[in-house]
């Protein structure tokens, strides 16, 4: 080892923080459960290992609470529906069953509790779809492990039907088809293992509406997608270790994400006001990250580290040049007009080591409201409700013309550690690169944005920077189009002027 990486690797990370991102935060705040990720190696202690070692619930019944025995077919159902709102019930130690039917699940009341004692599961057994659904507000799931269930392809195990107010803590919910949750405005997932779920272990999603409110703190994410969903629908972006859409306010810290089969993350679609904080996010099939067609985040002092090396040797494997990031920003960017605790995305803080590519941001020209290439269909930005208004002439023209697009704006990106060893990916090119790129506009025909408009916009004009980053390894930069690789030093100079304040040091070997 060379003296200049000894010095680099005992660097500590440059971080930094601004006003806006620092105010009152609108999901209830809690301290984490899970601490800081380590910077390099194996995770620390404090990361969230909750599925190997999960918190044991109550070994006695609660005073008055509902007592539930697994050797009654059905008796949690039964007894749920027989008890009035707001009964707490204990499940006694066991494996506890629902009826033998596809719909027989549980129909919680606004206010319940469902405790587990230590070893109490409720097991699908491969036969009911759902585990815990209706529409009461307000109710608890803690230490009970909930497993072998059919939800449907964007179906959801628990939480079912989308309720408010929800609280899972340290569960498991594990082995299921579907989603293993759901999720409803100002639910809160704390210290829960969520692994292995057939297709997410959480889809953050609510039919017809928008989800307020919402923390995801201290669990582990793991091996979820275990039914291939993007080999299955090539396209569909239905896969993730959590999927978020249209969510307004979320808090998403101290998780461990990691060994799903696609992305770890995934907001998708008018999601707005995220902060993603002190997570490690490793060995996922995809990006670590992606944030698309969506508004005002901080992504900060997280450990992002092997991601993306499945998906990203793929692609270069089968020639596709296209700089796919580890942290993917697609049409996404801060827009002051949208009210949230910052006006931008704001990397920061973060340390990037030994993924397949960096980030990037990218805008494709085509995708626009009412645009044939907007793959979130009947959808339009958070600026302009309706999609039919972004059509010629009035497109053409302000404010339509900017309003009507989701555009990759105002992010910063500084404070960063981005560390390459080519060498333990066995990468000899396209793993490499930071970029910020766009296609050139071709379509449809009456679209506004045709040739290199939004090219030049993303590179040059929406006040995208990179700075004050620290740089271990061989990079190399690509910026306007995607073919478009550049040397540090056309990186850093006119017109592109990118990485202002930043530290580059070659590894050994790269």
């Amino acid at each position: 080892m060379s003296l200049v990486l000894l010095l680099v690797l005992l660097l500590p990370a440059v971080t930094g923080c601004t006003g806006t991102a620092d105010a009152p935060a609108k999901p209830t705040r809690t301290s984490s459960t899970s601490g800081a990720p380590a910077a390099s190696g194996a995770p620390s202690s404090a990361v969230a290992r909750v599925c190997a070692a999960p918190a044991a619930g109550p070994a006695k019944a609660p005073a008055g609470a509902v007592t539930v025995d697994p050797a009654v077919v059905g008796d949690l159902a039964a007894k749920t529906e027989s008890s009035p709102p707001n009964t707490t019930f204990w499940l006694r130690p066991g494996t506890h069953t629902l009826k033998p039917e596809p719909y027989a699940q549980v129909v919680a009341k606004e206010g319940n509790r469902y405790l587990g004692a230590p070893g109490a599961v409720l097991d699908g057994r491969r036969t009911n779809q759902y585990a815990f659904g209706g529409t009461a507000r307000d109710v608890t799931i803690r230490h009970l492990t909930v497993q072998r269930f059919v939800a449907p392809n964007n179906e959801g195990v628990v939480n079912h039907d989308m309720a408010d107010g929800w609280v899972i803590e340290h569960a498991r919910i594990q082995d299921n088809s579907g989603a293993g949750l759901m999720a409803g405005a100002r639910q809160q997932v704390r210290a829960s293992c969520l692994r292995g779920n057939g297709q997410y272990g959480m889809n953050a999603y609510k039919t017809g509406d928008t989800i307020e409110g919402l923390v995801v703190e201290g669990n582990e994410v793991v091996g979820n997608n275990t039914d291939d969903w993007e080999r299955r629908q090539p396209g569909c972006g239905c896969t993730a270790g959590i999927k978020f859409w249209a969510v307004d306010g979320a808090d998403v810290r101290g998780n461990w994400v990691h060994d799903n089969r696609g992305a770890g993350l995934w907001a998708d679609t008018n999601n707005n006001d995220f902060r993603f904080e002190d997570n490690v996010i490793e060995a996922n099939d995809g990006a670590a990250l992606i944030y698309e067609t969506s508004y005002n985040a901080v992504i900060r002092n997280n450990t992002i580290r092997r991601n993306n090396v499945v998906e990203g040797r793929g692609y270069a494997e089968d020639g596709d040049d296209f700089p796919y990031g580890t942290v993917y920003v697609s049409e996404s960017g801060g827009e002051p007009r949208v009210p949230a605790r910052t006006d931008k995305i704001e990397i920061y803080g973060n340390v990037l080591e030994n993924n397949w590519s960096g980030i990037t941001l990218w805008e494709n020209a085509d995708r626009f409201c009412n645009s044939p290439a907007n793959t979130s269909t009947g959808y339009c930005t958070l600026l302009v409700k309706d999609a039919a208004r972004c059509a010629p002439p009035a497109i053409a023209a302000a404010p339509l013309r900017d309003d009507c697009r989701w555009k990759t704006q105002r992010v910063d990106i500084h404070g960063n550690r981005f560390v390459l060893d080519k060498s333990a990916l066995d990468c000899t090119t396209g793993c490499d690169r930071m970029a910020v790129v766009a296609n050139s506009g071709t379509s449809p025909e009456w679209s506004p944005y045709k040739g290199e408009r939004v090219s030049e916009a993303i590179s040059r004009g929406q006040r995208n920077r990179w700075h004050d980053n620290v740089y271990l390894g061989p990079w190399t930069f690509v910026a306007h189009a995607p073919g478009r690789t550049l040397d540090l030093g056309e990186w850093r100079g006119t017109p592109y002027r990118q990485d202002a304040g930043s530290t580059f040091l070659a590894r050994d070997g790269g």
